[in-house]
């Protein structure tokens, strides 16, 4: 009865579950055994130990050490009342037998219990299998970047070796000359598509020449054939001392075409670190994940924002953008669209010192104060941007422990997935 209980359960978390069978304390060892039969050569994410009472560590061991290159969750259930006293198995008697030796044994796993009278923990259990989930997608990501480290910044570097043997992601350079050189293969109805859906789709502040929309859909398309050709998940584009010193056009209009053509994550700066925690946090919350910068920091709140695009799918409203001109860029089309608002997990990972750290605040983001950056010409623009106010720590915490200059934005309260992506993958967590 336990048992289908707890299986109806985990149903709703919409993750293809297969049934072991009951595994009891038989001395053959043939409920373990056929267990294992059922369980092994299966793709599986994750293995979910659920114990319904007293059960005798060594039957469990039989059957887990078959799986122990996979995460576990250790799964406690739990007594009832009747006729006004407690009924237990003792579940937590097995339970408690078996989280420790887990832990002797070098298992990566994760402990949850069930309480009488309330409801399954299911938000923990939901976001320990989305941790794995995330864990194992992750060793098969690709990155692209375009160049390498622009503007010769520290933060946005990566140790190939690491970033590959500890998290799964192969980060893949390539030149802009082969962007460059792609230019001309491109199916020019496919442009004409492509300026066709800006025209229709987006908002222009003022009228903005058509060559520079030609321009950003043929840079996208350009790129694009890369995306595909590599089956990259998100990428990366040498900005300052790429696109705008030797294209003369800055990339907020290609970044928003490529995330609405592949569907891929995008960050400007060379930032693979920025990259691969987007991917992190998209495998986490299923959403487009942007990128923010920060500008000010204030008593109690973080003004964060960015100087070229936001995605379409973190825009509130319709894209909007605006020729305007920046230094000696008189060419450039910026967007001004606003940012979705909301409760938003901000992380960023980095590598620090031989071992990789993850940031993490949780807090309300809300429409920014007016503001602008220097160097624009009059009126200057509102860049989109969030007023974040955290509540998992003071801004003065934060500003000890930020690592970069660049944050991802998730909406949604995602710290405890994160907290177990980070002990699955050995990561130091801040927050």
């Amino acid at each position: 009865m336990k048992h289908d209980e707890a299986l109806a359960a985990l149903k709703p978390l919409d993750y293809t579950l297969l049934d072991g069978g009951l595994v009891i304390d038989d001395p053959a060892y043939e409920t373990a055994d056929a267990a294992v039969e059922k369980l092994l050569g299966v793709d599986m994410t994750c293995l979910i130990v659920c114990v319904a009472g007293w059960v005798p560590t060594h039957a469990v061991i039989r059957v887990t050490d078959h799986f122990r290159h996979l995460p576990i969750l250790l799964w406690g259930l739990c007594g009832w009342k009747e006729n006004g006293r407690i009924i237990t198995t003792a579940e937590q008697a097995g339970t408690t037998a078996i989280r420790p030796t887990f832990e002797a044994l070098g298992y990566r796993f994760k402990y949850v219990y069930n309480v009488i009278g309330k409801p399954y923990p299911l938000d923990k259990i939901g976001a320990f299998l989305s941790a794995c989930a995330a864990a194992k997608a992750l060793r098969s990501a690709r990155v692209g970047t375009m160049g390498y480290r622009d503007m010769l910044l520290y933060g946005t570097q990566f140790e190939g070796n690491s970033m590959r043997g500890q998290l799964g992601v192969e980060v893949e350079p390539f030149e802009m000359l082969e962007m460059v050189r792609n230019l001309d293969t491109l199916d020019e109805a496919k442009v004409e598509e492509g300026v066709r859906y800006v025209k229709e789709n987006w908002v222009f502040e003022k009228p903005c020449d058509e060559e520079i929309l030609v321009k950003g859909v043929r840079y996208a398309l350009a790129i694009g054939k890369k995306i595909e050709e590599r089956g990259w998940e998100a990428i990366t584009l040498i900005d300052v001392d790429g696109m705008k010193k030797l294209e003369g056009f800055p990339p907020a209009m290609v970044f928003i075409l490529l995330e609405h053509y592949y569907g891929v994550l995008t960050v400007p700066e060379n930032d693979v670190m920025g990259s691969v925690t987007q991917l992190i946090m998209k495998y986490l919350s299923g959403q487009t994940v942007p990128y923010l910068e920060y500008y000010e920091f204030f008593e109690k709140s973080l003004l964060a924002g960015v100087p070229d695009f936001v995605p379409e799918p973190a825009t509130k409203g319709k894209v909007t953008v605006l020729p305007a001109a920046f230094g000696l860029l008189n060419t450039s089309l910026l967007c001004v669209s606003k940012v979705k608002t909301g409760y938003v997990t901000c992380a960023r990972l980095a590598y620090i010192n031989g071992r990789y750290r993850m940031h993490v605040y949780t807090g309300e983001a809300k429409d920014p104060p007016a503001w602008n950056e220097f160097g624009w010409d009059d009126p200057a623009p509102q860049l989109p941007s969030l007023e974040i106010f955290p509540d998992s720590c003071t801004v003065e915490e934060f500003a000890q422990n930020v690592c970069c200059q660049h944050v991802i934005v998730a909406y949604g309260d995602f710290g405890e997935a994160i907290r177990d992506f980070c002990r699955l993958t050995d990561i130091d967590l801040v927050m």
